[in-house]
């Protein structure tokens, strides 16, 4: 498992958000971005192998997820094309839990255990 997960809920269904891509990033010198890994949700809405085991470095990093995709292969009308969520890793051996609550027209977030 990786030290950056996360979990993605569909609040509006009820139930996980599978099928959802979602990007993982570091910033760099100069506020570039650096892609780390990419995945997608499995049944229970949760990606666990966005980067290798023992590469995690302090810094900013930044989870983006595709919404669109995920609303468009149900026929769902959404608001937020995508969501994207920046965060700072300050102990690198700490494990980094960051879920998506999430409905057609609204999320929220937190950092998980």
């Amino acid at each position: 498992m990786s030290a950056i997960t996360t979990h993605v809920l569909d609040t509006a269904r009820g139930r996980p958000a599978a099928g959802m891509p979602v990007l993982l990033e570091m910033q760099t010198a100069g506020n570039h971005w650096k892609e780390l890994g990419r995945g997608v949700t499995d049944s229970d809405g949760r990606v666990n192998n966005l980067m290798a085991t023992g590469h995690l470095v302090e810094g900013v990093y930044r989870l983006t997820f595709d919404t669109n995709a995920y609303f468009l292969a149900r026929h769902v009308q959404a608001f937020y094309p995508n969501v994207t969520l920046v965060f700072i890793v300050s102990d690198v051996n700490q494990h980094y839990h960051v879920p998506l609550l999430l409905s057609p027209y609204s999320y929220s977030t937190y950092r998980g255990s």
